[in-house]
C-alpha cells in the first residue's frame, strides 16, 4: 500500500477525534437511531448501523470527488505541478501550526450546524443525504487534514491513486462512525473521560501535518517512489 493512503487512513481517524466532530457525533447517531426505530433493541441497533453505513457512503461520495477535483487540477497543470506541490506543502504546513495551537485561523474555527434534517421518509437515502450535509457543513471543520489530503491527491499520478486517498480518508473517518452506531455509549464516556487526549491527538496530527508539508516542498514523496524498485510493492 502507497504510505499515503496509511496517512490519508489516520487522517480520517484524527477528524473523526477533533472536538468539533466527535462532540456531536451523539447528535447524529441519534437522528440515525430515529430512523431506524423498531419494536426491539437488537433489530433496531442493527438497522441504524445500515443507517450509518449510507450516511459515511454519502460522505465519503463528496470527499472522493474532491480528491478527483484535485487531481485534475493537478492534471490541469500538469507543467505546474512541482509548484503547486510546493504551494500546497506550505500549505499543509499551515494547517498543521492551526491544529497544534500555534496560531488560530478563524475560518477553521467555524461549522454549518444543520438547519433542516433529510426526510425520514427517504429511509437511507435520507441518511446518505445525511452524509452528505456532513460533509459540506463541516468541511472547515476536517479541512486541515482533509486539505492535506487533497494536495496529496494534487500530486499523484493516477486517477486510482487519488481516489484511493479519499477511500482511505472516509474509511478512517467512517468506521468510527460505524462503531459508534452500533454503541453510542462508548463516545460519550470518550468526550467525558478523555477530551485532554483528544486534544494531545490533535497536536500530534498538527506535527504530522507539518512534517507532511515539508515532505512536498522537497518532494520527498516523489523521491521514495524513485527508490522503489517496480517489481516490490509501493511505500
Amino acid at each position: 500500500m502507497d504510505i499515503t493512503v496509511g496517512l490519508a487512513f489516520v487522517a480520517g481517524i484524527a477528524s473523526f477525534l477533533s472536538p468539533c466532530v466527535l462532540s456531536l457525533v451523539p447528535a447524529y447517531i441519534g437522528y440515525l437511531g430515529g430512523m431506524a426505530a423498531g419494536d426491539g433493541e437488537a433489530e433496531n441497533r442493527i438497522s441504524t448501523f445500515l443507517h450509518g453505513v449510507f450516511f459515511v457512503l454519502g460522505f465519503s461520495a463528496v470527499f472522493v470527488l474532491f480528491n478527483i477535483l484535485g487531481y485534475g487540477l493537478g492534471r490541469i497543470f500538469y507543467d505546474f505541478q512541482i509548484w503547486l506541490s510546493r504551494l500546497g506543502g506550505l500549505i499543509v504546513i499551515i494547517f498543521g501550526l492551526h491544529m497544534t495551537g500555534l496560531f488560530r485561523i478563524p475560518f477553521l474555527e467555524y461549522d454549518t450546524r444543520i438547519q433542516k434534517m433529510p426526510e425520514r421518509k427517504w429511509g437511507y437515502l435520507s441518511s446518505a443525504l445525511m452524509g452528505v450535509v456532513f460533509s459540506a457543513g463541516w468541511s472547515p471543520c476536517v479541512g486541515p487534514t482533509l486539505g492535506a489530503i487533497i494536495t496529496l491527491a494534487i500530486t499523484r499520478q493516477s486517477l486510482a491513486q487519488a481516489v484511493g486517498l479519499g477511500v482511505a480518508y472516509s474509511a478512517g473517518l467512517g468506521i468510527p462512525f460505524l462503531l459508534a452506531a452500533l454503541g453510542i455509549g462508548w463516545v460519550t464516556v470518550l468526550l467525558r473521560r478523555y477530551s485532554g487526549v483528544m486534544r494531545v491527538a490533535e497536536v500530534v496530527m498538527g506535527v504530522i501535518l507539518i512534517i507532511v508539508g515539508f515532505m512536498l516542498i522537497f518532494g520527498v514523496f516523489n523521491l521514495l517512489a524513485t527508490l522503489v524498485p517496480t517489481w516490490a510493492p509501493t511505500l
